[in-house]
């Protein structure tokens, strides 16, 4: 609840977001679209490695890997995704920072990935541009 001179949070929401550290619904925007994001990328990852019949090879792409070398990629890029965003349900600054970073190299290796798996490519790397956005405009500790 707000109070209508001052502004400020009272009650149980004040003391909830307190608690908890995460005081923005972007937060956990972010949290639970890098834990989708992840498993994702983790599945693809998965799927590459099982059985590379899966994807369409591309002859000629300039970033040719073997397919088991990319599913490599995905999957240990897919499980850190994840455990950075159940770090951020802690609400520390470290897994915001973090979770920039391995969610940008997630973009740069979904745009890598996009002659193997167009469809997916392109939503994941629409899912981390949100999260990125999500974490870099998500209130601070000291703004909260």
């Amino acid at each position: 609840m707000t109070s209508h001179v001052s502004g400020t949070q009272t009650g149980t929401a004040a003391r909830s977001s307190a608690k908890t550290g995460l005081g923005s619904g972007w937060l956990v925007f972010a949290g639970v679209m890098m834990i989708f994001g992840g498993f994702m990328t983790l599945f693809a990852g998965i799927a590459a490695i099982a059985n590379d019949d899966v994807f369409v090879a591309a002859n000629n792409y300039v970033y040719h890997f073997d397919l088991t070398g990319w599913g490599w990629i995905h999957l240990i890029l897919g499980i850190v995704i994840v455990l950075t965003g159940f770090a951020l349900f802690q609400g520390t600054t470290w897994a915001r920072v973090v979770g920039v970073a391995v969610v940008g190299l997630g973009m740069i290796a979904n745009f890598l990935w996009l002659p193997y798996a167009p469809f997916w490519a392109i939503v994941l790397i629409a899912i981390d541009g949100f999260v990125i956005w999500a974490l870099c405009t998500a209130p601070s500790p000291s703004e909260r």
